[in-house]
C-alpha cells in the first residue's frame, strides 16, 4: 500500500557494479562489427535498420522527467541476420543528479559482461556519433555519464524448481474446488436416481455386504438428518452415499455450489447488530487505495512527464484520491475496521462460550484469522512469483525481478506473517506487508479484552499508554530521521517506508481505536447521542477535522531540512485522529444520526463487494504492475489517461476477485475443524 517499496526495488536494482576490463569474445566482437559496418552502408541491411531503430533515443520534455530511453524491445528481437539475432539490453546511467536507462539492441552472441565492456569503451557508434549519447549539457549540468550496470532481457523462459513449485501450488489450489465440485455433482446425481428394484439382485446383496445393511423397518437410519449417517451408506432406493465424514465435509466446503452461494446477495453482512455503514466505508476505502496505486505506481519509472505530474498533484487537494500522502489514510480506516470487528468477534465468542475467556478459545480466535487470510495470501504470492518467472519481458520489468528474488529468499516471512518486520525491499509481494501488520495488531485484541473484563481502570491505563506510545514512536521516528509527510517526496526518502510506514509500533493507533470502538458498540446499553444538537456539532467537527488533516499534509509537503516539530507532531497524530473521525461516522450512523451519509454507506450494492474486498486488495496490484511491466514505451500523465487506467484496473480486479473468492478464499473459511466450534456452557 505504499509507494516507497517500488522505489526501493529500483535502488536495489541499480546498485553500482565494479566493472573490470573484460575481454570480448571473438564471436561477439565479430557480430557487433558486422552490425555496425552494415548499418553504415549506403543501403543498410534490413536487420541492421531494425536494430538501430530499436536503440533508445532522446525524446522531448527531459525537463519534465522524460529521461529514460527504453527503445523498442520487440522490434529488436525481430531483427535477424544470417549469423545472429537482436538482443535487447538496458544500460543504466547517471548524469549529474539524473538517473536513467537506455535500451540498446546488440547481437545475441554477446553476454551482459561483454555488452557492459563495449558500452564502457563506447563501441556503439555511427562514425563519431555514439548511439548512447549523454543528455545535452543545456539540460544537465554534468556532461559525463556514469554507468551503473547493464541488464539484458532474455526472450526465453526457463523456470527453476521454486518457480515450478509455485505454479504447482497455484494449479493445485485452483484444481481442488473444481474436482470437489465434480465429485459432489456425481454424488447428487447418484442420490437423485430413481432406482426401484422389485427383487433383490446379487449386485444389491453384494452392495449390502460391502457397505452395510438396511434397517428391518425399511427406513434408513438418520433419514431425518438428510438420509446420511456415519454407518449407513445406502438409501431405500439402493443408491449409496458417502458418509458425513471429514472427506464429505471437505467436498462440500470446496464445492462451487457451496462457495458461490450468496456471493452476489445484497443482504447485509451484519444482520444482527447493524453496522451496515461499515460496508460502504470498506468499499470506498478500497477504491481509494486502488485509485492511489493506479496513479502512483507508474510514477516511479514509467512516466515521461514525472516532474509535471508532481507539480500538478501537489498544487491542489483535488488530487487527494491519487496522492499517496493523504490517500493512504484509507489504510488506517482498514486498521480501524479490523480492530472493531476483532473485538466484536472475540466478545461474541466469549458470550457463546458461557462468558469464559479460555486459552482454547484464544487459540481458535487466532487460528480462524490465520485460516481466513493465509490461503488466498499464499495463492497470490505463488501466482506473482510464477507469473514474473514466466513473463520476464518489457523494458520496465526489471523491478519485478528483484521481487522474485526476494520471494525465493524471504517467503517464510509471509507464511509467518512477519514480513513487515523485514526491510521493505526484502518483502515478498510487497503490498502484503499489511496482512502481517493486521495480524500482529489482531493478536493484541485478546489481551485488551481480558483487561477490559478484569478491571476497567487497568484497561483504561493500558489502552491509554499504548496509544501514547505509538503516537510518540511515530513522532520520534519522523523527527530523528527528518521524514516527510507528503508521499511524493518519499521517492527520495526510503527511510519513510523502512522505519515508519510498515511498522506496528508506528501504525498501531488506528487499530487500537478500533478495538475500543468495538468493545463500546458491543457492550453499550444506551444511546451516546441523546440530542440532535450533539449530532450536528459532532458532524461539523468531524468533517472540519478531516479537511484539516488533508490540508495540513499539503502545507507540510517536502522533506524538512532539519528535525521538524511540526512534521513530527503531524505524523504522530494524524492517523489516530483520522481513525477517531471515522469512528464518529460509524457511531453517528449506528445511533440514527447519519442522515443521507448513513443511507449512502448502507446501500445494498456495497454488500456483495465486501465479500470480495479481500481478494480485491490482494490482486489489484498484480494487474497494475503487470500493465506497467509490459509497457514498451513511457506512459504520459493526464487526468483522463489515469482515470481510464483506474477504471480498467477496477473492472479487472472485481471480475478476478469473484473467481478467487469462490475458488480460493471461501472453501477454507467454510472448512471447519471440530475444535473450532466453541462449546456453549449453560
Amino acid at each position: 500500500m505504499a509507494l516507497g517499496w517500488v522505489s526501493l526495488f529500483l535502488l536495489a536494482g541499480l546498485q553500482v557494479k565494479t566493472t573490470q576490463s573484460l575481454a570480448v569474445s571473438k564471436k561477439c566482437a565479430m557480430d557487433t562489427n558486422t552490425f555496425l559496418s552494415e548499418m553504415n552502408q549506403d543501403k543498410p541491411q534490413e536487420y541492421a535498420v531494425l536494430m538501430y531503430d530499436a536503440f533508445g533515443k532522446q525524446g522531448s520534455n527531459v525537463e519534465g522527467g522524460n529521461a529514460n530511453r527504453p527503445g523498442l524491445l520487440q522490434q529488436c528481437r525481430s531483427a535477424h541476420s544470417p549469423s545472429f539475432s537482436g538482443q535487447y539490453c538496458q544500460v543504466f546511467l547517471k548524469q549529474g543528479k539524473i538517473q536513467y536507462f537506455v535500451g540498446i539492441c546488440v547481437p545475441d552472441s554477446c553476454d551482459e559482461e561483454e555488452v557492459q565492456t563495449m558500452v564502457l569503451y563506447d563501441t556503439f557508434k555511427i562514425g563519431h556519433t555514439s548511439l548512447i549519447a549523454p543528455l545535452p549539457s543545456i539540460l544537465v549540468n554534468e556532461s559525463t555519464q556514469e554507468m551503473f550496470m547493464t541488464h539484458c532481457l532474455s526472450d526465453t523462459v526457463s523456470p527453476n524448481a521454486s518457480d515450478i513449485t509455485c505454479m504447482l501450488v497455484c494449479f493445485t489450489m485452483l484444481a481442488l474446488p473444481l474436482v470437489a465440485t465434480l465429485i459432489s455433482a456425481a454424488m447428487r446425481w447418484q442420490r437423485n436416481q430413481d432406482v426401484k428394484p422389485t427383487t433383490e439382485s446379487p449386485c444389491l446383496n453384494a452392495g449390502l455386504n460391502q457397505y452395510g445393511t438396511l434397517k428391518t423397518n425399511g427406513s434408513m437410519g438418520g433419514e431425518a438428518n438428510g438420509g446420511m449417517t456415519e454407518a449407513t451408506n445406502i438409501n431405500r432406493n439402493g443408491s449409496w452415499y458417502f458418509p458425513k465424514s471429514c472427506i464429505y465435509q471437505c467436498l462440500q466446503a470446496f464445492s462451487l455450489q457451496t462457495t458461490s452461494r450468496g456471493i452476489f446477495s445484497t443482504s447485509s453482512g451484519f444482520p444482527s447488530t447493524g453496522y451496515s455503514s461499515l460496508n460502504g466505508i470498506r468499499i470506498l476505502s478500497l477504491l481509494w487505495i486502488i485509485c492511489g496505486h493506479s496513479a502512483q505506481f507508474p510514477v516511479i519509472n514509467n512516466l515521461d512527464n514525472y516532474k509535471d505530474w508532481k507539480k500538478t498533484v501537489e498544487r491542489s487537494p483535488l488530487y487527494v484520491l491519487s496522492l499517496s500522502g493523504p490517500v493512504f489514510l484509507a489504510v488506517d480506516t482498514f486498521l480501524l475496521l479490523g480492530g472493531l470487528l476483532s473485538a466484536r468477534s472475540l466478545l461474541g465468542s466469549i458470550q457463546r462460550a458461557g462468558d469464559k475467556l479460555t486459552p482454547g478459545l484464544l487459540m481458535v480466535f487466532l487460528f480462524k484469522r490465520f485460516k481466513r487470510i493465509q490461503p488466498l495470501h499464499i495463492f497470490v504470492m505463488c501466482l506473482t512469483v510464477g507469473f514474473i518467472s514466466l513473463v520476464r519481458s518489457g523494458p520496465y520489468w526489471f523491478p519485478f525481478i528483484d521481487n522474485l528474488m526476494d520471494c525465493k529468499t524471504y517467503w517464510w516471512a509471509n507464511l509467518l506473517l512477519i514480513s513487515n518486520l523485514l526491510p521493505v525491499h526484502e518483502i515478498c509481494v510487497p503490498w502484503t506487508w499489511y496482512l502481517s501488520l493486521d495480524f500482529q495488531c489482531y493478536a493484541t485484541t485478546p489481551l485488551l479484552v481480558y483487561l477490559y473484563r478484569l478491571n476497567r481502570s487497568i484497561f483504561a491505563a493500558v489502552a491509554g499508554g499504548l496509544l501514547l506510545m505509538t503516537t510518540f514512536a511515530a513522532s520520534l521516528v519522523t523527527g530523528l530521521l527528518q521524514l516527510p509527510v507528503f508521499q511524493p517526496s518519499t521517492l527520495t526518502s526510503e527511510n519513510y517506508v523502512l522505519y515508519y510506514y510498515v511498522k506496528p509500533h508506528t501504525r498501531y493507533g488506528p487499530f487500537l481505536i478500533g478495538i475500543l470502538t468495538g468493545i463500546y458498540l458491543t457492550t453499550k446499553k444506551g444511546q451516546l447521542l441523546k440530542h440532535k444538537w450533539q449530532a450536528v456539532l459532532g458532524w461539523l467537527c468531524c468533517l472540519s477535522i478531516l479537511a484539516v488533516l488533508i490540508g495540513v499534509a499539503y502545507a507540510l509537503r517536502g522533506i524538512p531540512v532539519q528535525p521538524s516539530v511540526t512534521h513530527a507532531l503531524y505524523q504522530g497524530l494524524h492517523r489516530p485522529i483520522w481513525a477517531l473521525m471515522v469512528t464518529w461516522i460509524i457511531l453517528a450512523c449506528e445511533e440514527g444520526y447519519g442522515g443521507f451519509i448513513n443511507s449512502f454507506l448502507s446501500l445494498s450494492m456495497w454488500v456483495p463487494l465486501t465479500r470480495i474486498s479481500f481478494a480485491c486488495y490482494l490482486i489489484h496490484p498484480v494487474f497494475i504492475l503487470v500493465y506497467i511491466g509490459l509497457q514498451e514505451t513511457p506512459i504520459h500523465y493526464t487526468d483522463i489517461n489515469f482515470m481510464y487506467l483506474f477504471l480498467g484496473h477496477v473492472v479487472l480486479t472485481l471480475g478476478t476477485s469473484v473467481v478467487l473468492t469462490v475458488l480460493i478464499e471461501k472453501p477454507y473459511v467454510l472448512l471447519k475443524w471440530k475444535w473450532e466450534d466453541e462449546p456453549v456452557q449453560h
